[in-house]
């Protein structure tokens, strides 16, 4: 079995591994699978090999949390000598002059970045195609990894990088995560501090991995705190459950929801009180919505209109009436927040599904009109994105697979400053259930 990136770390920090060698390793699977899984928009492969040879020579080597470690990076972010696409051809395509917050913290930390990972046009979809590819899901490449880090999900589940940036707004770590059967983390509010603030502030980064350590140590370099890498047991704790789906209370499938109650069962023998409970979620939906489309629209400013797909235009001139009049309001935020921490008051950590349907079909999104984008994204993404509004952290960890063969996620959410806390949950589960890292092996 492939090595995770804490051991590949370990190893490149006492000198057992050459970074050189566990590069050209990393690019040689991205060779090998790529063409098929479409992760990534950009492979760096010179790039990535000089940053290698750097790395040997580092005299504060032997203490890097990331030693040696192969990244991908969301196509979002900037990377000095590239240019970030945002899965789109009327964006800005001059190459960054120095790096972004985001790539300066994952180099200081030791990781060589191997490429950048296929996202779809502006973030917008939980479907990650554009012209130039389809990010597939490596469990079987006729369904979609997911959006919007649909790459990076795609690159980890593949076994071509052991773990991967990317940005969640509406649940685009989570959603992509459960697709690909890895844990993905959306930290809380302001926990990994960025020069903006995506979607009026419901978009964090965060990181997607085979493995809970993976992900806590990718998301303690990428929020500079290395206390999140120190997973830690997290006592006797009041967990709910539910199934409900916000607003809608639509059907969801068995599985996914019998996912679930497996997670409340052992929990429940681990020592912690579960229960079942819903928070009030009210219209929290709405106000999701009108940023969901406001928040493209702001950033679309910056954007050829004329070279954007049809389903983003559309997007993006709903988004400008939104905005026009005023629907994005801080008032609809804060009720939530306040039936959230009512619900917290009483439950240390929710655990729900993390899709309400089976993933899309892999086929080209983006050649195709709005309303049958909209469609598939709404179905299969409702319970994320209420907790990017709120701010809150969560999760989705692995938890076996469905009958079609694709994984089974379940969310956990917590209140703010609850990180550790979900990740010595989840590490609870990885102990009392644990899963296939990767589909390929």
């Amino acid at each position: 079995m492939a090595l995770t990136a804490s051991e590949l770390a370990k190893a490149v920090r006492a000198g057992e591994l050459d970074p050189v060698q566990v590069t050209k390793d990393a690019l040689a699977r991205i060779d090998a699978a790529d063409a098929v899984v479409g992760a990534f928009r950009r492979v760096r492969a010179e790039e990535a090999l000089a940053e290698a040879q750097a790395l040997k020579d580092r005299a504060d080597l032997a203490e890097l949390p990331l030693a040696g470690v192969p990244v991908a990076v969301k196509d979002v972010t900037a990377v000095a000598g590239e240019y970030a696409e945002w899965g789109s051809r009327g964006g800005d395509q001059e190459l960054a002059a120095a790096d972004g917050v985001i790539a300066a913290r994952l180099r200081a930390a030791g990781a060589v970045i191997v490429g950048l990972s296929r996202v779809p046009e502006l973030c917008i979809w939980p479907m990650s195609d554009t012209p130039s590819g389809i990010a597939r899901n490596p469990w079987d490449p006729t369904y979609v990894s997911g959006g919007s880090s649909g790459g990076s999900a795609a690159a980890v589940a593949a076994g071509m990088v052991p773990f991967a940036h990317g940005t969640d707004g509406l649940g685009s770590v989570r959603l992509p995560a459960a697709m690909c059967g890895l844990v993905g983390i959306k930290p809380g509010y302001g926990v990994v501090k960025d020069e903006t603030e995506g979607w009026f502030g419901m978009s964090e980064h965060g990181s997607l991995a085979t493995t809970v350590a993976d992900a806590a140590l990718l998301l303690g370099v990428l929020a500079q705190r290395p206390d999140l890498a120190e997973l830690v047991a997290p006592g006797n704790l009041r967990i709910a459950t539910s199934t409900l789906v916000p607003l809608t209370r639509a059907p969801v499938p068995k599985q996914l929801t019998a996912a679930v109650d497996l997670v409340g069962t052992l929990l429940d023998g681990a020592g912690h009180t579960v229960q079942t409970a819903s928070p009030r979620y009210g219209t929290a939906t709405f106000a999701i919505l009108a940023r969901w489309f406001a928040g493209p629209a702001e950033q679309a400013e910056d954007f050829d209109d004329a070279l954007l797909q049809p389903r983003t235009r559309t997007h993006v001139r709903l988004g400008r009436v939104v905005r026009r009049a005023g629907l994005v309001r801080e008032s609809a935020k804060q009720r939530w927040i306040a039936r959230a921490e009512e619900f917290f008051a009483e439950h240390d950590v929710l655990v729900t599904p993390t899709l309400a349907t089976l993933p899309p079909k892999a086929r080209r999104w983006h050649e195709r009109r709005w309303l049958p984008n909209v469609v598939p994204a709404i179905r299969v993404a409702p319970y994320p994105g209420v907790w990017n509004l709120a701010g809150y952290p969560a999760m989705s960890v692995p938890v076996g697979q469905h009958s079609s063969g694709l994984p089974i996620g379940v969310q956990l959410v917590a209140a703010p400053g609850g990180e550790a806390r979900l990740l010595g949950v989840a590490a609870q589960l990885e102990a009392l259930h644990p899963w296939r890292r990767t589909a390929t092996m």
